[in-house]
């Protein structure tokens, strides 16, 4: 039997959580989880996990996994959330060590800060196999957006995090750090020589007004009518494009928050002497100390 997907969407980050599970077994794995937060006053919720969860229990699916893409940026996860809920492992590709080390520097986290993927239950490498029940969970290696970044193939559905959104949005940026237009082409083209049947569930969709998100698309829509990427684009050409595109993108709003939590699998900061916890903001006064 084929995999049973059921997707939750998250609209203040326009964020897509899926649920693949196993129908024969109800072995299931939840990816790209989203926590609910509120940036101006530091609030945290569970709403949109308490939703997934409640499919889950409702369903009687017995969660094993819980899978990150990559590191986001534009969104928190509540992967440690739904692991102290229900005891699955959380799991991220491997290029997920090198991630952490970059921003330990960027936001001077000290030594209390483990840059080693620890935090994960497991690290991830292109074409290792997670068992679902019956069915087989494939890693397959997509970096471009980020150096980290991963698919999730299960027969003919592929969770395929930002590597391409809607065929009408394009692709995702690259200049974030490790980010790599290049290396973007050649994780769509792998993508691309996949079966034209074959589902590609999105993590993000961003639709015109009044128009309902996308949870997925066909490899055949993708290579036929991407809006950046399609079957004949050179690798030069979207290069060209992507980095074209990413030089007028303004910084994701919780690209902070987002980066201190996702390189933690969704673990809260430490807390401080009096049990609070902080995030950090590194402030860029460089126009401050100009000289005129």
């Amino acid at each position: 039997m084929p995999a049973h997907v059921a997707s939750f969407f998250h609209a203040a980050t326009s964020t897509w959580t899926h649920v693949v599970s196993d129908p024969a077994t109800g072995a299931a794995a939840v990816i790209d989880p989203v926590l609910d937060f509120d940036p101006a006053s530091g609030r945290l919720g569970t709403e949109a996990a308490r939703a997934v969860l409640h499919h889950l229990r409702t369903q009687g699916l017995d969660l094993k996994w819980i899978l990150e893409t990559h590191a986001h940026a534009d969104h928190l996860s509540a992967a440690a959330w739904l692991r102290a809920q229900t005891g699955a492992a959380v799991a991220a590709g491997a290029g997920i060590v090198a991630v952490q080390a970059e921003f330990k520097r960027r936001l001077a986290l000290g030594d209390d800060f483990a840059a080693d993927g620890s935090v994960f239950d497991r690290l991830l490498h292109d074409g290792e196999v997670l068992p679902l029940g019956g069915l087989e969970l494939k890693v397959l290696a997509t970096p471009g957006h980020t150096a980290d970044s991963v698919s999730y193939r299960v027969g003919e559905a592929v969770f395929i995090g930002d590597t391409l959104f809607s065929p009408a949005a394009g692709s995702a940026r690259c200049d974030f750090p490790g980010g790599s237009a290049a290396a973007l082409h050649a994780s769509v083209r792998r993508l691309y020589a996949l079966p034209d049947d074959t589902q590609l569930y999105l993590c993000h969709d961003y639709p015109a007004d009044g128009a309902a998100p996308r949870s997925m698309a066909t490899v055949r829509e993708q290579r036929e009518h991407n809006a950046h990427v399609s079957a004949d684009t050179s690798a030069a050409d979207f290069v060209a494009l992507r980095e074209r595109r990413d030089a007028t993108l303004a910084m994701p709003r919780l690209f902070w928050p987002a980066l201190q939590l996702n390189i933690r699998a969704g673990e809260l900061p430490p807390v401080d002497g009096a049990g609070r916890r902080f995030l950090k903001l590194p402030l860029d006064a460089s126009t401050l100390e100009a000289r005129t």
